[in-house]
Formats: structure tokens, sequence, C-alpha cells
């Protein structure tokens, strides 16, 4: 999949142009993602029969890290599509139909891949006030209506709110007893309302969807109620670890943002600044390295125990390297590095949101942390994981 990474960085090159205005606004970067369809990219994780590059993650995440050096709000919202198109291209036939998928459902999922790979934007409506990504919290319901469903709720840090063509949208039951999803269309029912103006990846336009739709039954995504949870267990990587390839692009990207600053200023002779820029290229490469075993365990070994620690791992890393990597490189630059249109001012803000999305450093250290006591990490926390 070299070619699909080598697109992939050529169509990141125009990113950073446009960076500052999106930024700055907090607009959704239109150009960028319709580059990527133009590209085929949003096809990436399509498999080849269905129109598409039948990618793997090892391959999402070095597509990911590369746009990311681009613009990193634009790659959060790729990982958000490659996230409902990795997840329905990678679930097994077999186990679908042992947890009671009709046949109807394996044409459906068909359908939405031949769309992603035609250029349909998808994007997910997960997170909730005071719930955030914890399924067993949240106060969005669903329930049945005139044979298919009634969703009411209000989905807050929605990415690309308003710009895609569906949305995966995680419920629960009425009675709270099951957390299922719905692959939603945009349109009736689905109202944007602008929230989002915040610290950093501001382009990624997550504002709230407040839902009040009736939608048809095939919307239950694999036509079973309750799978929300297991998907969540079983492949964790779309969960968590799909964030870790675009904060190693956004570390990468301040290093050589940097980079170049500290040549134009001529402060390469400074001992202390050589340092901070040879502490960072070896946390950024530290980062990236378990980012890459963690996708190669995702390839070979999906939902095993062994896989997801390195899918936690490489969350967990990302996440606080992106932010360390940031803060030392404006410190390295010094003031002038913090004016408003300078990039690493931009890669600074975006950088310190890695270890507050989910799962956050905490959650995932505390994962690791249970598991390696000899806990399950899913069950024997005191908190509900999902």
């Amino acid at each position: 999949m070299d070619d699909a990474v080598s697109v992939a960085r050529r169509v990141a090159a125009a990113f950073p142009a446009r960076a500052a205005e999106h930024d700055r606004d907090a607009s959704f970067p239109a150009a960028d993602v319709a580059d990527l369809r133009r590209a085929g990219l949003l096809g990436l994780m399509v498999p080849a029969r269905l129109g598409g590059h039948g990618a793997g993650f090892a391959t999402y995440a070095r597509v990911a890290r590369a746009l990311a050096e681009g613009n990193g709000a634009t790659a959060l919202v790729f990982n958000m599509h490659a996230s409902v198109t990795g997840a329905l291209a990678a679930v097994p036939e077999d186990l679908a139909r042992g947890l009671g998928a009709p046949e109807a459902f394996f044409a459906e999922r068909d359908d939405v891949l031949r769309a992603a790979a035609s250029g349909a934007l998808f994007q997910v409506a997960m997170s909730e006030a005071g719930a955030g990504s914890r399924f067993s919290a949240m106060a969005t319901t669903y329930e049945p209506e005139a044979g298919g469903w009634r969703l009411r709720g209000r989905k807050t840090f929605c990415t690309g709110a308003g710009h895609a063509d569906a949305y995966l949208l995680v419920a629960r039951s009425t009675d709270g007893a099951r957390a299922s999803q719905f692959l939603v269309p945009a349109g009736e029912g689905l109202q944007v309302e602008r929230t989002w103006d915040p610290l950093g990846m501001r382009a990624t336009a997550s504002d709230d969807l407040v839902v009040d739709m009736a939608v048809p039954a095939s919307a239950l995504l694999g036509g079973v109620e309750g799978l929300a949870p297991l998907l969540a267990e079983v492949m964790p990587q779309w969960l968590v670890a799909s964030y870790a390839a675009v904060y190693v692009g956004v570390a990468s990207a301040a290093l050589v943002a940097a980079v170049d600053h500290v040549r134009e200023r001529g402060l390469e002779h400074l001992p202390a600044v050589r340092a901070r820029v040879g502490r960072a290229d070896a946390a950024v490469s530290s980062a990236w390295l378990a980012t890459t075993e963690a996708a190669r365990c995702v390839d070979e070994a999906p939902g095993t125990l062994g896989t997801n620690r390195w899918v936690y791992r490489a969350k967990l890393l990302a996440g606080d390297v992106a932010m360390d990597v940031a803060a030392s490189m404006v410190e390295a630059c010094g003031t002038s590095a913090t004016r408003r249109g300078h990039p690493l001012e931009r890669l600074f803000r975006d950088a310190r949101c890695g270890s507050l999305q989910p799962a956050t450093s905490d959650v995932c250290a505390d994962w690791l942390g249970t598991a390696g006591l000899g806990l399950d990490p899913e069950r024997d926390a005191a908190v509900p994981r999902w």
C-alpha cells in the first residue's frame, strides 16, 4: 500500500496553506476533504472488490500520520471516516452471523462501503456531555417505532457535524439495558448546533448534533441490539489507537516547524536548543514505533489481549508525546513562535488535545495497569470502560 501512502503525502502537501484560516474560523476543511475524495482515499479501508484500496490497519496508520503532518484536524476527520469504514470492513462474517446478524446486513454493509469508495463521507456521533465515550453513561436513547427505530438525544464533539453523508451513532435502549450502533443519514431529524470554539483541533468543526429522528430497521448496525460494547472490546483500535497515528503526525509536524524556525533564526548553535530537538526526535520515533507495532498486531491478531495492550500503549504514548514535544519545541523556539499565525502555535494547541481524546491518557494508563496486574481491564474496573 505504498501507493496510498504516497498519495496521502502528496494530498497533505496542500493542507498547511489552508490550515491557519480554518483554525482561526473553526471552519470545516472542505477543500482538504475534497482532495481526499478526488484521490480515492475515502475508500482506503474499503475492500478492493467494492472499489476501494483494501487497506489494513498498518496502512491506515501510515496514511493518517502523513495527513496529520499536513493538518491534524483534517487527519481527525479522515480518522473518523476510516473508523466507520474500517470497522465495517473488518468484522468477520462468521462472527457477525454468530451474533445473529441477518443476511440482509451484509448487502447493506457492502452498499455503505461502495458509497465510501465513491466519495461518501462518514463520521461518528458518539460522545456526550457528562458521559464522554462511555456507552453505559449515554443519555441518547432508541426505541422501536413503526417497524424501525426512534432515536432521541444530543451528541457533542461530533467531528464534521453537518458535513457528512451519514453518522455512526451510539445510543442506549430506553430501559438502559443495551448500547447499540446505528448508521443514520444526514438530513431530517439531525440538527447541527454551532457550539465549537475550542483550544485546538478547531478545524474539525466538532459541533453538537441534536437527534430526534425515525430510522428504518436496517439502520441498526449488524441488525442486532447491544453490540456496541462487544465491538469496542474486540476492535478497540478504531476507538483508541486510530488516534495515535494522527497525534504522532502532529508531533512530527511540530518538530519540523521548530527546526525550520530554529534555522531561520540562527539558533542551531545553542546546545539547549539542539538537546530539545534531539529529545523530540527520539520521542516522536518511539511513539511511532509503538503505533506501528500496535498496527502490526491489529492486522495479524486482532482482538487478543496482547494486541489490545499495544493499542492502549500506542494511544497513551502518542497523546503524551504530542503534548510534550510541542511544548518543548515552543520553548526551543522562544516567544516569537507563540504568535498567532505561526505554525507552531497552532500545532501546540492541536497537540494538547491528544491526551484528552478517547481513550484519554489516564484511561489508557489505568487499562494497562489493570492488565499488568493480572486483572481483566474490561471487567475489573471500578467504572465501566464503555
